[in-house]
């Protein structure tokens, strides 16, 4: 059963060092402001995630039938003899480094995201404001002097 654990923790560990690879690959698309190759990394990062919280999922039913009184993996390294538990030490070291890693580069990829997000709003707020006219007077359609009183373009209501 603790091998079933320790196998656990190394596919787990697998699937953090590919994530940190995705979420990379997802910061450099970025940086080339290419968005369908950031929503194409996206979907295989959020299906990662799934199958990591699924292997979380698994590791603690089978913490819960080893002892259920173990609610965590490192509770167990009292019952585990040396070799067993050293091993056990190593796979949940490298994965907090590979979690602590992954938060990092996430957090970057989110400060990336939300700068290029507001740099594309700001653009989108001077490009309408240039369009709008400054003079909100205008001829109706029906070529009368038209007061616009709401603050619209009223060039782009009339008929063509």
């Amino acid at each position: 059963m603790i091998r079933v654990v320790e196998e656990n923790l190394v596919r787990q560990n697998k699937g953090m060092i590919l994530l940190k690879l995705l979420l990379e690959e997802e910061f450099a698309r970025l940086m080339n402001r290419d968005p369908q190759g950031v929503s194409q990394i996206e979907l295989s990062i959020q299906e990662l995630l799934r199958q990591l919280s699924v292997e979380r999922r698994s590791v603690k039913r089978l913490l819960e039938r080893i002892d259920p009184t173990v609610s965590r993996v490192r509770d167990l390294r009292p019952s585990l003899d040396e070799e067993e538990a050293k091993v056990m030490d190593e796979l949940l070291e490298m994965l907090d480094k590979s979690e602590q890693q992954c938060a990092v580069q996430a957090s970057k990829n989110h400060e990336l995201a939300m700068a290029l997000q507001e740099q594309s709003k700001s653009l989108l707020d001077f490009m309408h404001r240039e369009i709008q006219p400054k003079n909100n007077n205008a001829y109706s359609a029906k070529g009368r002097f038209a007061v616009n009183s709401n603050g619209q373009a009223n060039i782009l209501r009339g008929r063509l």
